[in-house]
């Protein structure tokens, strides 16, 4: 009986805001539009509208896609048969701010800051500004955002949608912890998903269909996405623009000599979520170690040397790396502290024919043993924040100098400043010196698998007495807390090497599971269910990581 009075209400509701609004104000009432039709026909009971003919705009025909609406009728027109399409990957109001669902402060807020920017879609990768896998709290603004905290996915939020897109690890974590009623699961990989890139290029297509001559403005912090990212968007943005014809490309504007491209990346000057993260926590500055030549089995200066001879080569003037294990092999330095179980410190590097440049806090390089290390190599120190300038003076410097540098693992603010003719994209020439161990570096790794080894026999005996012989049940954070202490006793022992994995029963089935207090997944050890163990050691001369899996009963 309330269901005319609701469309009522929200048809009055949607007319209103597409009143109050000037930007974009065609292409919101043409979503709002939409949201009405979609309300309806779930009142209504039906899954889609069908359409009388082909939708045309300008005297073609338009595809349907994924997003909602298409208009009927020649230039601008949009008659009161407007075609709606349901979609099984996402809402037909991506972008209207009407169908935003309330109750989610944090998206509403955004999307305030979003509308103050001018961009219609917001992207939150898991990226930090050197594209590690595993980020500093200070980073996790898609965690913080969306309460999903594995270690790959992007989030993605218009006015009207907020996405959650992740590999099949994950699947099962992010539907513990998205809030379905403010966010959708897009599963990476599975048919009928599309990738980031086409559902922005989708999306820009319908916005050019509902009559928008403005492109989709996708903000983005620059620091936080690759290179190669940014590349990839532009181009499908191109491409897609280029398969409109000219007067569809155009939009309404038939009249417009230049064709106006579907989409853009808008370059924000900081990063969005940040002025929504109440207590978002600093940016850490933990010491830097000194790696001993002993375990690294190669000095600064050597490493230097070699990658000089790789610049000659290729006539480069400078390389830069970024990604922070990059750093630490370079430097023979560790740190503990800035990354949760990686001995990474946040640190960029430059080299170019007479100086290498570490861009740190200064607070890395307080033990006097690292300066000494450091200066003894000829390793320079500026502020962390001056590798994007220095790069724009190194190119500036001269017309024949040129930077070298793997855009697919440094973030777009550094790769931007470097013109085209200027850059050399190619794997950086750390990254095949890592992957040739030198002697010293092999036998720290078999030394640490040595020590690891007889952690892991010590435990397997605690925990053969304990649950077979004494007939106990033990959790599985105290499962995590004995694996540890066992660790903790080796030689050398630093932290582990990741958070420890102890899954019993169907916690074994939940990627990068973690236990925890007081929680309702817990679960207590005994003879009637398996568990699987996934833990590692960081060692000063190597790192470890062993899977393995028990049943100390009777396997049904």
């Amino acid at each position: 009986q309330r269901q005319p009075r609701r469309m009522q209400l929200l048809a009055r509701s949607a007319i209103a805001m597409s009143r109050s609004s000037s930007r974009y104000s065609r292409f919101r009432q043409a979503s709002l539009a939409s949201l009405v039709l979609t309300a309806t026909a779930r009142v209504q009971g039906a899954s889609s509208f069908s359409s009388v003919s082909t939708p045309v705009r300008n005297g073609r025909a338009i595809a349907n896609s994924p997003f909602g609406i298409a208009i009927r009728g020649g230039t601008g027109s949009t008659s009161s048969s407007s075609f709606l399409k349901m979609s099984t990957m996402t809402d037909a109001t991506a972008l209207s701010t009407s169908a935003a669902k309330k109750g989610d402060a944090k998206l509403e807020t955004l999307r305030s800051l979003m509308d103050r920017e001018g961009v219609d879609v917001l992207l939150i990768p898991s990226d930090d500004p050197h594209l590690s896998e595993y980020v500093p709290q200070a980073y996790m603004r898609r965690g913080y955002l969306t309460n999903f905290h594995g270690s790959a996915g992007t989030a993605l939020v218009t006015q009207g949608g907020a996405y959650l897109w992740t590999d099949s690890r994950y699947f099962n974590e992010a539907n513990l912890s998205l809030d379905a009623d403010h966010w959708q699961l897009m599963k990476q990989g599975l048919p009928k998903v599309p990738t980031i890139t086409k559902f922005l290029t989708d999306l820009a297509e319908e916005k050019r269909n509902c009559g928008s001559n403005v492109p989709l403005r996708v903000g983005i912090d620059p620091y936080v996405h690759p290179a190669s990212f940014a590349k990839d968007l532009t181009q499908a943005f191109d491409s897609a623009t280029n398969g409109l014809g000219p007067s569809a490309a155009n939009g309404d504007d038939s009249s417009t000599e230049e064709t106006v491209s579907l989409g853009e990346i808008v370059t924000l000057q900081s990063n969005l979520v940040d002025e929504v993260w109440e207590d978002r926590p600093a940016v850490p500055t933990s010491p830097f170690r000194v790696h001993p030549l002993q375990y690294a089995g190669k000095t600064v200066a050597d490493k230097v040397k070699s990658i000089r001879t790789e610049m000659a080569e290729k006539k480069a003037t400078m390389s830069v790396f970024s990604a922070l294990d990059d750093v630490a092999y370079l430097l023979n330095v560790r740190a503990t502290g800035d990354v949760e179980t990686c001995p990474v410190g946040i640190a960029y590097v430059t080299i170019t024919n007479d100086e290498v440049v570490v861009y740190c806090d200064p607070a890395k390089l307080v033990a006097e043993e690292v300066q000494a290390h450091l200066t003894d190599a000829g390793v320079d120190h500026k502020p962390y924040d001056d590798v994007v300038p220095a790069i724009e003076e190194h190119v500036s410097a001269s017309k024949s100098n040129r930077v070298w540098i793997d855009k697919s693992r440094a973030n777009f603010a550094l790769c931007r400043v470097i013109p085209e003719s200027k850059l050399i994209d190619n794997q950086n020439a750390v990254t095949p010196m890592k992957a040739c161990k030198n002697t010293a570096e092999m036998e720290g790794m078999r030394q640490a698998h040595i020590v690891d080894g007889a952690a892991m026999a010590h435990f397997m005996a605690w925990l053969e007495r304990t649950i077979v012989t004494e007939g106990k049940s033990v959790t599985e954070v105290e499962i995590d807390e004995v694996l540890t202490g066992f660790r903790a006793k080796q030689p050398g022992f630093i932290e582990v090497s990741f958070p420890t994995i102890a899954g019993v029963g169907p916690n074994g089935a939940i990627i990068h599971y973690r236990a925890k207090e007081g929680t309702d997944l817990l679960k207590s050890l005994d003879m009637t269910n398996p568990i699987l163990i996934d833990s590692g050691g960081q060692y000063a001369y190597g790192t470890t990581d062993v899977t393995r899996t028990w049943h100390l009963g009777q396997a049904t």
